[in-house]
C-alpha cells in the first residue's frame, strides 16, 4: 500500500528521530542520510516533515526528522505534531536523542517514550561535551533502566556514530512489524512517578555537579550577555558579518556573471545566430532566448555565491549557540513590544528565508504571539533582497559606502520591526512565558557549513526558479509587445505599466523602469534583478551602469527602501494566510508592509531632496 501524499509505500521501513532542542538532533539526521533530505507530507499531520530514504543493512528506510520537543504532554504545535505523527503511523523504530550535559532535564522524554512501547534507541549526544561541564554517565546503567540501547555519541565529529548505525541496523533486523501509539495520553505514566523514575536513574548513572565549573562557555557568556555590551556587541558582530559577505561576495558574484556573459558570446550567440537570418520571427526568439531568458536568469545565478556565503555566516552564528544568546539579550526588549527572544530569533532565521521562519513560529502557543511574530517577520533582509541591495550597491555607492549602506537597510529592518510590533501589540495581546535553553559554545565544522549552505541554495534554486522563469519571461514580453514599437518604450505594455503608476512611485523617485520589476518583484524578489537585466536589456555588469547614468543615489536608496518594505513574496503571503488560517489576516499583513513601504520611502526621497541632495 502507499501513501498518496509521500509517495512512499508503507511497506517501507520507518524511523523516527525525536529529541529535544538544540541535542544535535538535526546534525545526526544529517550524517545518518548525508543530508539527501526533501519534504513531505505525512498522515495525520498538518505540517511537512523533513524526510530522507537511506539503506541501513539490507533494508530500504525512510528516517522522519520530528521537531524538537520538550515533553509529550506539552502544548505547542510542534508537540502536537509529534504526537499526531506517533499515533497515526506505523514505525519499525524511535531514535531518541539527548544532549549528555544536561540529562538531568532531559532524560524524563525518554521515561515518556519508554511507556508508549516503541522499539527505541537512545543516543546520548555531545558526549565529549559532557566531562567538560564535570557531567559523569554510566550508559551501560541508563540502558537498564530503560530496556533500550544507549550509545554515547559525537553527531558534529561523528564519534561513537559507527556503533550507533549498526546498533539502529540490529535493532531494525529484528522481526518486528511496525506499530503506532494508540492514545498518548493512556500509556503515559502519571509525573509524579515519571519523576520517580527520573530521580532513580539520575542517581544510579548520571553525576552532576552541584556546581557547573568554569568554561570557555562560562567566559564568554560573562562578555557576550553583559547587559550593557551585549547588544552592541550583538549588532557589531552582524555588521562585520555583511562587511565579510559583501567585500568577499562582490568580486566573486563579478567573476561568475563575466563567466556568464563570456559563456554568451563564446557559444549561446553563434550557436542561436542563425535565427537571425529567419526574418521577424527569427530574430524575435533570438532576443527572447538571449535578451529574455539568459540574461534575466543568468543576472540572478551571479549571486549564487553571495547567497552561499550568507548562508556560511548565518550557519557560524546558529549552530555556534550564539543565535539563540541574541534571543536571551533581546527577550526583555521584546517583551515590551509584546514579542519574546523567540520572535528575534525568527526575525533572524528570516534574514534567510521568511517562508520557514514564519512556520518556525509554530511553536509559540499563544495565538496573538504567533500573529504579531507574523506581522515582524517579512521585514527581515531576506537573501532573495540582499542580491538586489548588494547589486544596487555596487553600482551607485563607493567601495567603502556600500558596506555601511548595507548595514543601514540591515537597521531599518529593525526599526520596521519594531514600529509594526509597538503599532499592533494591543491587538495581538500574548502573556506566553519564554523557555529558552543556552547550548555551549561549539564552532560549526567545515563540514556542517558546507552542507547547510549547499542546502540553502539547492532550496533557493528549486524553490524560485519557477518565479523566475516566470518573472522573466512576462516582463520580456512586457518590454516587446506590440513589436511594432521601440523595446522598452513608453509604448510597449511595459511602458504604459510604467506610465500608468507613476503619479504613486514618482512622488518616492521610482522610475518607470524599476517600477514594473518591483510590480512583478511582488511575486519573488529573485525576478527584479533578473527583470531589470531584461527591461535593459543588457547583462549584470552592463545593468549596473545603465541604471547608474538614470538615477543617483537617493533614488538608489528610496528603490531600496521600499524593496526592502513591501512585500516579501507571494509564497510568503500564502505561508501567512495557511499558518495564520485567516486570508483576511494575510491581506492585512500585505496592506500594512506596501503601505510603510511607501510612507518610508517618500519620506527619505523628499527629505533628501530638501536637503539639497
Amino acid at each position: 500500500m502507499t501513501n498518496s501524499d509521500t509517495g512512499i509505500a508503507t511497506e517501507v521501513t520507518t524511523i523516527a528521530v525525536l529529541g529535544m532542542p538544540n541535542t544535535g538532533k538535526s546534525t545526526f539526521f544529517n550524517r545518518l542520510t548525508g543530508a539527501n533530505a526533501s519534504v513531505g507530507n505525512w498522515a495525520g499531520v498538518t505540517v511537512d516533515l523533513l524526510s530522507a530514504k537511506v539503506k541501513i543493512g539490507v533494508q530500504e528506510t525512510q528516517v522522519i526528522d520530528l521537531p524538537g520537543i520538550y515533553d509529550l504532554r506539552g502544548f505547542s504545535e510542534d508537540e502536537e505534531v509529534v504526537r499526531q505523527f506517533l499515533m497515526t503511523n506505523p514505525i519499525n523504530l524511535v531514535i531518541i536523542i539527548l544532549n549528555s550535559s544536561q540529562l538531568d532535564r532531559q532524560i524524563s522524554l525518554a521515561l515518556q517514550l519508554k511507556d508508549l512501547q516503541l522499539p527505541m534507541v537512545l543516543l546520548l549526544n555531545m558526549a565529549d561535551e559532557a566531562p567538560k561541564f564535570g557531567v559523569s554517565i554510566d550508559h551501560e546503567k541508563i540502558a537498564k533502566h530503560l530496556g533500550i540501547p544507549v550509545v554515547p555519541i559525537c553527531a558534529k565529529h561523528g564519534q561513537g556514530c559507527s556503533e550507533a548505525y549498526k546498533i539502529i541496523g540490529d535493532e531494525l533486523a529484528k522481526s518486528r512489524a511496525a506499530v503506532s501509539v494508540g492514545n498518548i495520553e493512556a500509556c503515559l505514566a502519571p509525573e509524579n512517578e515519571i519523576a520517580s523514575q527520573m530521580g532513580a536513574l539520575l542517581q544510579d548513572a548520571v553525576r552532576v555537579p552541584s556546581q557547573m565549573g568554569q568554561n570557555l562557555t562560562t567566559r564568554l557568556d560573562r562578555i557576550l550577555l553583559h547587559p550593557v555590551l551585549g547588544l552592541p556587541i550583538f549588532f557589531g558582530a552582524m555588521y562585520l558579518m555583511f562587511h565579510f559577505i559583501y567585500t568577499l561576495g562582490t568580486p566573486l558574484q563579478e567573476n561568475l556573471g563575466n563567466l556568464l556573459t563570456w559563456f554568451k558570446e563564446i557559444a549561446l550567440q553563434p550557436l542561436l545566430g542563425g535565427l537571425l537570418s529567419l526574418g521577424v520571427w527569427g530574430k524575435f526568439f533570438h532576443d527572447f532566448l538571449i535578451d529574455g531568458m539568459y540574461e534575466g536568469v543568468g543576472t540572478v545565478a551571479a549571486f549564487i555565491p553571495v547567497i552561499f556565503l550568507f548562508f556560511i555566516c548565518m550557519a557560524i552564528v546558529e549552530d555556534s549557540g550564539y543565535l539563540s544568546r541574541s534571543a536571551y539579550l533581546m527577550d526583555a526588549f521584546m517583551e515590551k513590544l509584546g514579542l519574546d527572544g523567540r520572535s528575534f530569533v525568527m526575525a533572524l532565521m528570516g534574514f534567510g528565508c521568511n517562508v520557514p521562519a514564519i512556520m518556525g513560529l509554530r511553536v509559540m502557543r499563544s495565538p496573538g504571539l504567533r500573529m504579531l511574530s507574523m506581522l515582524v517577520i517579512p521585514f527581515s533582509l531576506c537573501s532573495a533582497r540582499l542580491n538586489v541591495f548588494i547589486f544596487m550597491t555596487t553600482a551607485l555607492f563607493a567601495t567603502k559606502q556600500a558596506p555601511l549602506v548595507l548595514f543601514s537597510l540591515y537597521l531599518l529592518s529593525f526599526v520596521a520591526a519594531i514600529l509594526t510590533a509597538a503599532l499592533f501589540k494591543g491587538k495581538f495581546p500574548s502573556k506566553e512565558p519564554l523557555i529558552l535553553e543556552l547550548p555551549p559554545y561549539r564552532f560549526p565544522t567545515f563540514k556542517q557549513m558546507m552542507l547547510r549552505s549547499w542546502r540553502e541554495v539547492r532550496h533557493f534554486l528549486v524553490w524560485s526558479r519557477r518565479f523566475i522563469i516566470f518573472g522573466v519571461v512576462a516582463i520580456w514580453f512586457c518590454n516587446n509587445f506590440p513589436t511594432n514599437v521601440a523595446p522598452a518604450s513608453a509604448g510597449t505594455l511595459s511602458g504604459m505599466i510604467g506610465q500608468f503608476t507613476s503619479p504613486i512611485f514618482a512622488p518616492i523617485g521610482i522610475n518607470p523602469q524599476l517600477t514594473v520589476s518591483l510590480l512583478f518583484g511582488f511575486i519573488a524578489k529573485e525576478i527584479v534583478l533578473g527583470g531589470l537585466a531584461v527591461i535593459y536589456a543588457t547583462s549584470e555588469d552592463g545593468l549596473g551602469k545603465a541604471i547608474a547614468q538614470q538615477i543617483d543615489w537617493v533614488q538608489a536608496y528610496s528603490f531600496m527602501l521600499f524593496t526592502l518594505l513591501y512585500v516579501t513574496c507571494l509564497s510568503t503571503v500564502a505561508v501567512i494566510k495557511s499558518e495564520s488560517k485567516s486570508a483576511k489576516f494575510a491581506m492585512f499583513s500585505v496592506a500594512w508592509s506596501v503601505g510603510l513601504a511607501w510612507v518610508a520611502s517618500f519620506l527619505f526621497y523628499q527629505g533628501a531632496r530638501l536637503l539639497g541632495f
